[in-house]
Parts: C-alpha cells; sequence; structure tokens
C-alpha cells in the first residue's frame, strides 16, 4: 500500500500552484492525500526569496525532522525554490532528509488538487523571469522566461470555469512580460481577453504582479472595459528616489512612477492600487528614505507591502556598499507601516454607509469573512458579514459598510440580496 501524503506549502501563491500540480500528479499515481497529521510522508514546498522565508521553511523542516525521530513520519521530500538553490549545503547539513527536488517544469495540464478555499483559484501562466531586478534571486532560481501556451491556458480556464469557482487569480513573476518568449510573440492583452471569453462562469478576473515599465494603455483600457477584471492594480514600485532604482537596475524612474500612477487612476475610477516597496537597500540613506516616506503619504496607495531589504547571495546588489544595519531597516519598517496604517484607516473610512459587492469566503461564529474587489486573497484586507441569510463560500452579496478597522471593513447584507 502506498504511503499516505502530506504537503506543506510555504511563500507565495505561485508555489502554492507548484504544489497543486504536484498532488493532482500524485493522486493520479494513487497516492492518497492526508492533513499532516495523518501523513505518512511530507513533501515541503518551500520559498528561498528572502532571508525571512527561508527561515520560515528551515524552521519548518527542522519540526518535521522531529516528527520524523519520533516515528510519527517514515520520510520527508523538499522542494521548490530552497532545494534548488541550495541543495549540495541541504544535503550535508540535513542528513534526515530523504529526497531533495529542484524546480518544476511549466504544468501544461489541466489537473488541480485545490489548497485553496474552493471558490478562487490561482492560474500561473508564465514561470521565470525577464527582468533582472538587482536584489532577486528568483531569475537564478526559476530561470528564463517559460510563457504557458495559449491552449493550456484556455483549456485551464474551461476547467476552471466548469468547476464553478468565483474567482481567477492570474499570477507570475511579472505577467505583463507574458507571451515575449513565445513565436509568435503574444501580449498580455491578447491572453487576457481570450482568458475573459472562456471563463463563463467566473465572475472575478484578477491580475497579479504587473511590471510598471510594460503596463500600456491597452491594458488600462482592459482593466476600464471589463465587468469581470477586478478594479485592482498590482504595482510594486519598490521605491521613489532614482539613485536607488537605478542601483535596483529598476528601469522606471521616480516621475515616471508618479505619472503612471496618475494615469491609473484617470483611466480607472475608483481603482484600488496595491504596490510594494523594500526599505533599507544597500546605501540608501535617511533623506532617500524621507523622501520615500513623502511619496506614500502623497500618493496614499490603497494596498501596500513593504520587504526589508535581504541581502541575498548570487543577486549583484549582495555587494554594493553601505549595507544598511538591520536597526535601521526594521525602524524604517515600522514608520512605513504606521504610515499606512493612517493611510488605510482614512481610505476605509470613506466607505461608511456605502454600498459593496463582497465574496463570501467563509463563515465565523458570529458571521461570515469576505473580501471586496479591491483585496486579493490572503495579502490584504477583509469584510466582516451580518446576515440574517444562510451564506456560502462562492457566494457573492451586496453590503451597507457600517464600520471600519485599520485594514479591514464590517457590513451587513443590504437587502438580504445574493447573487
Amino acid at each position: 500500500m502506498k504511503p499516505r501524503l502530506g504537503v506543506l506549502s510555504l511563500g507565495c501563491p505561485r508555489n502554492l500552484v507548484d504544489s497543486e500540480v504536484i498532488l493532482s500528479r500524485l493522486v493520479n499515481k494513487g497516492y492518497t492525500i492526508a492533513d499532516l497529521a495523518q501523513a505518512q510522508v511530507v513533501l515541503v514546498n518551500t520559498c528561498a526569496f528572502i532571508k525571512e522565508a527561508k527561515e520560515e521553511s528551515i524552521e519548518a523542516i527542522l519540526d518535521l525532522i522531529e516528527l520524523k525521530k519520533q516515528g510519527r513520519l517514515r520520510k520527508i521530500i523538499i522542494y521548490g525554490c530552497l532545494s534548488q538553490r541550495y541543495k549540495d549545503r541541504l544535503v550535508k547539513d540535513l542528513p534526515q532528509i530523504d529526497a531533495f527536488i529542484g524546480r518544476l517544469n511549466p504544468d501544461k495540464g489541466v489537473e488541480r488538487f485545490p489548497l485553496t478555499l474552493k471558490h478562487y483559484a490561482y492560474l500561473k501562466i508564465s514561470e521565470g523571469c525577464v527582468n533582472r531586478c538587482s536584489f532577486c534571486i528568483i531569475p537564478k532560481i526559476k530561470g528564463r522566461l517559460k510563457s504557458l501556451p495559449l491552449d493550456s491556458i484556455s483549456r485551464k480556464v474551461r476547467e476552471f470555469s466548469k468547476a464553478g469557482i468565483s474567482e481567477l487569480n492570474i499570477i507570475g513573476q511579472d505577467i505583463t512580460s507574458y507571451g515575449i518568449d513565445l513565436k509568435p510573440s503574444v501580449r498580455l492583452t491578447a491572453i487576457i481577453k481570450n482568458i475573459l471569453k472562456e471563463a463563463k462562469r467566473i465572475k472575478w478576473v484578477r491580475l497579479l504582479y504587473l511590471n510598471p515599465d510594460r503596463l500600456d494603455d491597452d491594458l488600462l483600457k482592459l482593466f476600464r472595459d471589463e465587468e469581470k477584471i477586478c478594479k485592482y492594480i498590482d504595482l510594486p514600485v519598490q521605491h521613489i528616489n532614482n539613485r536607488l532604482l537605478k542601483l535596483m537596475h529598476r528601469k522606471t524612474s521616480g516621475k515616471d512612477i508618479v505619472s503612471l500612477i496618475n494615469k491609473v487612476r484617470k483611466f480607472i475610477p475608483d481603482v484600488a492600487i496595491r504596490t510594494s516597496l523594500i526599505v533599507g537597500f544597500p546605501g540608501e540613506t535617511d533623506k532617500e528614505f524621507a523622501e520615500l516616506l513623502m511619496f506614500i503619504k502623497d500618493t496614499k496607495f490603497e494596498r501596500l507591502g513593504v520587504f526589508k531589504y535581504s541581502r541575498e547571495e548570487g543577486t549583484s546588489a549582495y555587494n554594493l556598499p553601505g549595507q544598511v544595519p538591520e536597526r535601521v531597516k526594521e525602524d524604517r519598517f515600522n514608520q512605513v507601516m504606521s504610515c499606512q496604517q493612517d493611510i488605510s484607516r482614512q481610505i476605509n473610512g470613506r466607505f461608511i454607509g456605502k454600498a459593496l459587492q463582497v465574496l463570501v469566503d467563509e463563515s465565523q461564529d458570529e458571521g461570515y469573512l469576505g473580501r471586496t474587489q479591491f483585496d486579493a486573497p490572503e495579502v490584504d484586507g477583509s469584510v466582516y458579514i451580518k446576515s440574517k441569510r444562510t451564506l456560502s463560500p462562492g457566494d457573492f452579496v451586496n453590503i451597507k459598510v457600517t464600520d471600519t478597522l485599520e485594514y479591514d471593513l464590517v457590513g451587513e447584507v443590504d437587502n438580504e440580496s445574493c447573487q
């Protein structure tokens, strides 16, 4: 009898998709998938993007090794970015691990063993990256850009639509580079239009990870005109100071970034812009950080994530002079988060008394938890929903906002209407 398998998927949604693909293949080979507590063999899909991600992966592995010592696990298999990047070292340091596996080839099938809630899914349309940001190790781990063929994407979307999911999240390292490696080349706008045609039963389509360099007018018009596309622009800009942007090997200047943000908000009324920033990049001065902080206050991003610069061997930024002390990074990180909390509170306050459409994610003791189209799963805020009617995950309801929290909203179902 084949052993019961469990999976621990760490890191980003792109890793989650890989885990789903692996599990679907194993199920087809006759394996039984179990919760970690009942599993005899555990596969850990690791992340090695930054220091914190590596630490999380190692901590999880050490916990599993302890379970193996106690006889509660037969085997541990390490897969993904950490294994791809540090296999030789890991083999030497962790003899208790039974196998180390590197990156997975891009999936061309339509199988899925869902690890998310069943009413939403991630569709990875490309692997690898064409950008060469000086702080990022991903291109060396994932390799060159490999776009999924159009027919494979169409099949996957039809399968998701047939399954009745409510939300489809389109992901990749940088989806705006999709198709430039294909012959003939294909633009992202073209494949999104095709996705929308196939997504007949899917109400929300969300685009994640858009590079500012390639966010063109055609794509913005698609955001504006297509009802299924969430009015949510995920636009990581990293910094605003020109000197640091150049050191990061970013092609967009601070002036270009401000101009693009203004254009996005002009094109798409009520859009939510999410960005990612880095503090403590080598050589970042107090003045340059103050410039970033002022940019955040002036721009008032609807959603914002911030990372402390992680010095990764193998990146061109690794040997840059002026490495910033950890305590300074931490202080700058906290200043940005405090600033964004105030901004988020102000933005959420504007919704009081307004009606919003919400996707129900799960039930809670005193109601339900959901999201607006302005909130991506697992990374953004939530809506606490009060309803006299029984709701189910995947339902769309209209709510009236009655209260706000720092990052979340509270609302009641408006006229008890479900869609």
